[in-house]
């Protein structure tokens, strides 16, 4: 397994293990990718799965700039049209520092604001 799908598996089986359930992986459409969507109780959350193996550069974190984060939000709205109904929703990091997150797993909730 290519050490990207194995840090969203890991990143899912964590998320999973914290009470939240699977909705989809690698949702793909047109204008972008969403690596997780998950249900945590009634708020859809849109996952962004990042591994860096080094701190150089900002990490993990700093790579969801603004134009990531412009093509998740256009994802996740192509997403949210094939619902019947739109539930409350939230954009979330998961940051891995190896594909299997022996180094720690950093979850961040509501890592921007639409």
């Amino acid at each position: 397994m290519k050490p990207g799908a194995q840090a969203e598996q890991t990143a899912a089986q964590y998320l999973v293990r914290q009470g939240l359930r699977l909705v989809q992986a690698n949702y793909r459409c047109r204008l972008g990718e969403i690596d997780l969507i998950m249900q945590d109780g009634a708020t859809l959350v849109f996952a962004e799965v990042r591994m860096r193996s080094r701190n150089d550069f900002g990490g993990a974190a700093a790579s969801i700039d603004r134009k990531k984060q412009s093509k998740l939000i256009c994802a996740a709205q192509h997403y949210l049209v094939t619902l019947s109904n739109t539930p409350p929703c939230r954009f979330d990091a998961v940051l891995l520092l190896s594909p299997e997150g022996k180094e720690g797993i950093e979850w961040i909730k509501n890592a921007f604001e639409v």
